[in-house]
């Protein structure tokens, strides 16, 4: 069997990643590393001449996985060159409760960023991750909020995008798969897609702390219109599973610039 690397941002005992390693272990050979807490939208950072602790977690099937006081990015890279004995044959990172689309935030992404620290490390890689409906936002006794989800049909969709990869690779131009998955789902067919403008609004909301100091706070609001063909509109207006290839090239176009003199 071939042998994959798993991470997330949300944390290791997170049930997103367990979901993941639950999807994939029939058929590939699972290690786990992941951060020792949530890491939600801290992009590709890492961590260069800090200590990190590495420690083994028991997940809730009983399973171990590594957790590491560092990013996801940091996860990746100790995973492939410390925890792994040898090169793992793909990345794939998730299954994030929450969708990572469009240009202009999937670098906002910890679960996104996490595949292409993979890829700049030479293995190719999957981002998955789960649209969340409304009511999949609940309070427990206390008013606490927690995420309750189903994460089987993306399990199954996971698991055949992972498949396809291990047995073709990745096309030609391809680095890595962005998979976003409905919670519920109209159609169980896979469309590929490009990449929205955006996914997400801000505002800016000001207020006083109790000591005086004025703050403020970044506020997001989901993008409700998506051109077809996107992301986007795959996802939250067919509720179709919506697989992105990307390429890390991001150089622009040199010929452009012939008349540009300094």
């Amino acid at each position: 069997m071939k042998n994959i690397l798993i991470s997330n941002d949300d944390g290791v005992l997170g049930p997103g990643i367990l979901a993941n390693k639950q999807a994939l272990e029939d058929f590939a050979n699972v290690t786990v590393v992941a951060p020792q807490e949530n890491n939600s939208a801290v992009g590709r950072k890492v961590n260069i001449m800090k200590h990190m602790y590495l420690k083994e977690y028991e997940l809730a099937d009983g399973s171990m996985a590594y957790g590491l006081s560092g990013t996801p990015a940091d996860s990746v890279n100790v995973g492939i060159n410390y925890v792994c004995d040898e090169k793992p044959d793909l990345v794939v990172t998730g299954i994030n409760p929450g969708i990572n689309i469009s240009r202009f935030q999937i670098t906002t992404s910890g679960t996104v960023c996490a595949a292409l620290e993979a890829v700049g490390l030479g293995v190719p890689a999957i981002a998955c991750s789960l649209f969340l409906d409304d009511d999949c936002f609940k309070q427990d006794e206390e008013g606490n909020w927690y995420v309750d989800t189903d994460y089987s049909f993306a399990q199954e969709i996971l698991a055949k995008v992972v498949k396809r990869v291990l047995d073709e690779g990745l096309p030609e131009g391809v680095d890595l798969f962005n998979l976003n998955i409905p919670s519920k789902p109209s159609s169980d067919k896979i469309k590929i897609t490009t990449l929205a403008d955006r996914m997400l609004d801000f505002n800016i909301l000001e207020r006083v702390d109790d000591d005086g100091n004025d703050t403020v706070m970044n506020v997001p609001q989901l993008v409700e219109d998506y051109e077809e063909g996107t992301d986007g509109h795959c996802l939250l207006v067919e509720r179709r599973p919506s697989l992105t290839p990307l390429s890390v090239s991001f150089g622009g176009k040199i010929s452009n610039l012939e008349d540009w003199e300094f």
